[in-house]
């Protein structure tokens, strides 16, 4: 089940649902567990994986170029850039760039119009209920917005 809440945009006073996560993130070790569970692996051997699949990627993107996982989707590098640009092509260097940014798109299932019928990580059957918070809550139940910003955005 995923969960929403209302928030109105200070830019327009429109209302609309903003995904919140609940309670405290998956952890490394819990996710390597599950895929224990579900392969031939040791838990141990998962976790190993999971650990260094951050090093890899980085290494991979830094020569340039992206990464497609199967099942999951790909991962690219995009500069940032300061200022409002140059006048020229001439101008442009790699002085402009202040950040990199790791963009992310997942795996995509297309028909027969083209059109995307599935995407990876979204379940086909996903349940958006409203979070309703009581006064109780803890700390630890407190709902987050994913990313920080709530919107359909970047990684």
């Amino acid at each position: 089940m995923a969960y929403y809440r209302k928030v109105q945009r200070k830019v327009n006073g429109k209302w609309y649902p903003q995904g919140v996560t609940i309670g405290k993130p998956v952890t490394t070790k819990e996710v390597a567990n599950r895929l224990a569970d579900l392969s031939a692996l040791s838990p141990g051997d998962c976790y190993s994986l999971l650990g260094n699949l951050g090093k890899v990627l980085g290494e991979y993107m830094n020569s340039g170029r992206t990464v497609k996982l199967d099942g999951v989707g790909t991962f690219y590098y995009t500069p940032n850039a300061q200022g409002q640009g140059v006048d020229t092509a001439d101008e442009v260097s790699a002085k402009q760039i202040i950040g990199t940014r790791v963009r992310f798109i997942p795996e995509t299932t297309r028909g027969v119009k083209n059109q995307v019928t599935t995407r990876s990580l979204v379940s086909s059957d996903v349940f958006w209920e409203e979070l309703k918070l009581d006064t109780a809550t803890t700390p630890d139940e407190t709902p987050t917005e994913p990313g920080g910003s709530g919107d359909d955005g970047e990684l």
